[in-house]
């Protein structure tokens, strides 16, 4: 298809607050964060097409981390940063917009995103013949997503799958005996 296209939206807030209180419980140092440029190129290559790749930041603050969009922006991400009240889950309500804007036109969709307010809008868009896909860590994805495996949605792991991180995370998560390797607890 000449007009393929996979969209690849960012929480970046979603996924920063996961891995920094749920995995390390400390603030991430800058080698223990995820590898954009690794996920970018992880939409690419799962399903072959050209990536719309968007990264939504909040910036009611009024400042924007300059240094931080002009890595996105060297990486081929979009950086969308968002403002609005103190009340407004601003980045929320962007990607929300964002995913029914996609619903009405052709391409697939990958998140990064843990968050379950996109539970709806996921759901809707897994009609037809889209793929639709949610990046994260699998064992803080809200549950509703598992949910709708069976309705065509795939769930990666943004450490195992995308391969995101250049160090092993202090993850504890369930493995399948089936890909189990004891070298890797010894």
């Amino acid at each position: 298809m000449a007009d393929a296209v996979t969209y690849l939206i960012i929480d970046g807030e979603n996924i920063d607050s996961t891995l920094g209180q749920q995995i390390l419980e400390r603030r991430p140092n800058s080698e223990e964060r995820p590898r954009w440029e690794r996920l970018r190129q992880f939409a690419e290559d799962q399903w072959g097409q050209p990536v719309t790749a968007l990264f939504f930041l909040n910036a009611s603050s009024g400042v924007l981390p300059t240094p931080f969009i002009r890595a996105l922006q060297s990486m081929d991400y979009r950086p969308v940063p968002l403002s609005g009240a103190p009340h407004q889950k601003v980045v929320d309500i962007g990607i929300q917009r964002t995913l029914d804007a996609i619903g009405r036109r052709p391409g697939d969709v990958l998140l990064a995103s843990h968050d379950g307010d996109f539970l709806p809008h996921i759901t809707r868009l897994l009609t037809g013949d889209r793929r639709v896909g949610v990046v994260g860590f699998p064992e803080f994805f809200n549950g509703g997503f598992a949910g709708l495996e069976d309705s065509g949605l795939t769930l990666f792991d943004l450490e195992f799958d995308a391969n995101c991180f250049t160090s092993v995370l202090p993850r504890v998560r369930i493995i399948p005996v089936d890909s189990f390797d004891p070298e890797a607890f010894l």
